[in-house]
Formats: C-alpha cells, structure tokens, sequence
C-alpha cells in the first residue's frame, strides 16, 4: 500500500504541475491579445493567472519562454488543421464548397486562438517564434499549392506557385479584418473573403478546365 501511495504522488504532482502550465499559457494568451506582446509582462500574466510572480517563475523564466511554450502548442494544432483543411479535393468538388470548407476551417481556429495572430505577426515576437512561423507559411503554401493543383492539373507550376502565394495574402488580409469585428459583422466578413478568393480563382479554373476539355475533345465528324 505506501508502494502505490509513494507513486501516485509524483503523477499527481505532475497533474498539478500541467494544471498550472495551461492555466498560465491561458492567462498569457489573453494578455499578449489585449497590449501585445512587447507591452505584456511576467507580472500582468501572473495577475490575469491569479498566482504570485515567484510561482509562475517555477515554471517559466521569462514571458519569451512562456510566449515560446504557447507558440508550439498553437502551432502544432495549427498544423494539424493545414492537414485537415488543405488536403488536395475531388476535382468535380464546386469551388465554392472547396474554398468554404478551407476557410471556415481556418477562420474557426484563428477566431478560437486570437493570440495566434497576435503572436505570429507582432512587431517584436521572439526568434524562435519566428522561425517556426516562417516554417509554417512555408508549409501551408505548400499545402495550398497541392489543392490549387487538384484543381487546376494542366497548370505550369510556377502559375500555381504564383497563385497560392496570392490567395495566402488575400485570406492573411481578409483574416485581420475578420478578428477585429465580432457577431454579424465578423460572419459578413467571412463571407466577403470567400466572395474575393472564390472571384479570383474561378476565372483561372474555368478557364483551365474549358481549355482542357478543348484539347481532349474528339474532333468533330
């Protein structure tokens, strides 16, 4: 019996320990998204936590660890979500369900995780955040390439390359606009930024898909 007591001690420290980790990446969160991360502190984080300073420096030494920690957890789930929502699509899929389902997916994480903008495109944001966000936008344009050439399979690929790189920057855009409203408006948002990518790429995949057909058609009789 002390045996399984003397176990359990250390997984129920180590519970408690996690506990506190989330409970202090919670409280940077809302603190990086109200003044930034350069205006925020290790004493505002541990206020908005309800703990001491001393006890937040038990698990962190400074906020740019704890901006680090919160930063690769958002950033694995984010990656997750580039599988789930990029993966290349049916080619009969309607463009407009193709580009909604990948926004939406999109829209809901960031809308979910408001630091993640916050953090990934403040002017001030540690180096290794940085990095790993480079690594990131290199990821899901390449992710963003592989739908567009599901969708467009007789395209040069430095036009597919080109038009990625557009319709990141017109969701990055069209995303910062989206965070800073709320309610009706926010969803109005959403939708004009289908409206952009959506009138941007169909003419390029009508196109495409017109051209196609006219070179496999048979000749007429």
């Amino acid at each position: 019996m002390p045996d399984n007591q003397e176990k359990e001690q250390p997984r129920r420290r180590q519970a408690r320990g996690e506990r506190r980790v989330a409970q202090l990446l919670e409280a940077a969160a809302s603190v990086f998204c109200a003044t930034g991360y350069t205006a925020a502190s290790t004493n505002a984080i541990a206020r908005e936590a309800g703990v001491s300073p001393g006890t937040l420096y038990q698990f962190f030494p400074n906020k740019e660890a704890i901006a680090i920690e919160l930063g690769d957890r958002l950033m694995h789930e984010m990656r997750e979500t580039y599988g789930e929502a990029l993966a290349p699509v049916d080619p009969a899929t309607p463009l407009e369900e193709a580009v909604g389902a990948a926004v939406d997916r999109f829209i809901d994480f960031n809308c979910e995780h408001p630091v993640f903008f916050a953090l990934m495109h403040g002017p001030d944001i540690p180096g290794r955040i940085s990095e790993e966000h480079d690594a990131l936008h290199a990821t899901l344009l390449a992710r963003i390439e592989g739908l567009l050439r599901s969708l467009l399979p007789e395209a040069p690929g430095a036009d597919v390359t080109r038009t990625a790189h557009m319709c990141l920057g017109l969701y990055k855009a069209g995303l910062e606009l989206v965070l800073a409203h709320e309610g009706a408006e926010r969803d109005a948002y959403v939708q004009e930024l289908k409206h952009v990518l959506i009138r941007y790429l169909e003419p390029l995949i009508g196109d495409r898909i017109a051209a196609s057909a006219h070179l496999t058609a048979p000749p007429p009789a």
